[in-house]
């Protein structure tokens, strides 16, 4: 029998034990729907102690959350610069493009890292009218390598889009592991580095279909927000029992939920790392700094593991050392809020055992 976990995704993780509950307890009687409702208030209150003075509206999925603040944004003439790995450019079936109208522009990020260099060199064409304008940048946290980008990092690029009248979107899928791997709290991760827009995930940290768009009020953007209610509800992500989207958030912000899980699952990922060192032929080819582990594999034992263990391969014929090496694989292992250490060790047997074959 295979085992109960997979080391797919964090998507593939169940509902926290917590979330639940929650979810039951707010399942009582009747209440006004489309987030008129004390629940979904008491929701947003908790943003705002974690964020600050933001503005902050629950949609269901990830995508939703990234292209809705996209559109908030930007024009249809304008340009959204990210990394050439960013999950708005490959993994959103060019969603953002085709409710924005607007141009992704890919950019070359070492390890999944924009910077202030490579975003310069793209950022050109202002006041030509035959030319798309640069508008947004958007960077991943932790980006989709698993990389974490320091404070300082952050903080550049906002400067840097500030600076030329742009702004600064966080796709925050993963924004609760950057957060605990750097010892963070939510707002010393966002807004106070000059972020504009997050989109900040839930779903891979152990709830059911909830995320949410914080926009960070400054006085040079208090009127971003002006109009999202209008875009959620015209890109269909208006919850009308909105009860059930906001008891999931209230509780992930409630007790150090959102760090406890983010920290356990980033805890997992060392373990896994730490295990995986231990076998000669495995090769971790990006930091381990949030709750992936990127490993290159001999190709041969990949369909083997896969028989009994569900993961993604994440890239074929990655150079190596020597050149191109056509015998290896980079595959992406994630760990959640409840993988445990068992889980860990049973899989690391299996692969040490597997690529002796």
């Amino acid at each position: 029998m295979k085992p109960i976990r997979s080391f797919a995704s964090d998507n593939n993780a169940g509902v926290h034990p917590e979330v639940l509950q929650a979810l039951a307890s707010v399942n009582v009687g009747h209440t006004v729907g489309y987030g008129d409702d004390v629940y979904t208030e008491r929701a947003r209150a908790k943003f705002r102690e974690h964020f600050g003075d933001v503005d902050v509206f629950f949609v269901f999925n990830g995508t939703a959350a990234n292209v809705l603040s996209l559109q908030a944004l930007t024009q249809s003439f304008q340009a959204v610069l990210c990394a050439e790995g960013a999950h708005i450019y490959v993994d959103e079936c060019g969603a953002p493009e085709k409710f924005t109208g607007c141009k992704l522009v890919p950019i070359v990020a070492p390890l999944g890292k924009l910077t202030v260099e490579a975003v310069a060199h793209h950022y050109h064409g202002v006041g030509d009218q035959h030319h798309v304008q640069p508008r947004v940048i958007s960077i991943t946290q932790a980006t989709e390598m698993g990389t974490v980008y320091k404070p300082d990092e952050i903080r550049a690029l906002a400067e840097f889009a500030h600076a030329r009248n742009m702004f600064l979107h966080l796709d925050g899928a993963r924004i609760a592991n950057a957060a605990a791997s750097q010892g963070l709290t939510l707002r010393q991760a966002t807004g106070d580095l000059g972020v504009d827009v997050l989109s900040f995930g839930g779903t891979k940290n152990g709830l059911m279909g909830a995320e949410a768009v914080v926009f960070f009020r400054r006085e040079s953007n208090q009127e971003l927000s002006e109009d999202f209610l209008y875009w959620r509800k015209q890109g269909m992500q208006l919850a009308s029992k909105m009860r059930f989207i906001s008891a999931q958030l209230e509780t992930i912000l409630t007790n150090d939920l959102w760090l406890r899980s983010a920290q356990h699952a980033n805890r997992m990922a060392q373990l896994l790392a730490e295990e995986v060192r231990r076998i000669p032929v495995a090769k971790i080819v990006y930091p381990v700094q949030g709750n992936g582990v990127f490993v290159q594999l001999p190709k041969h034992a990949i369909p083997k593991i896969k028989e009994r263990y569900f993961f993604y391969v994440w890239s074929e014929n990655v150079p190596s050392e020597k050149g191109s090496d056509k015998d290896a694989s980079v595959v992406r292992w994630m760990c959640s809020f409840d993988t445990t250490e068992e889980d860990i060790r049973q899989f690391a047997a299996f692969v040490a055992e597997t690529v002796k074959e």
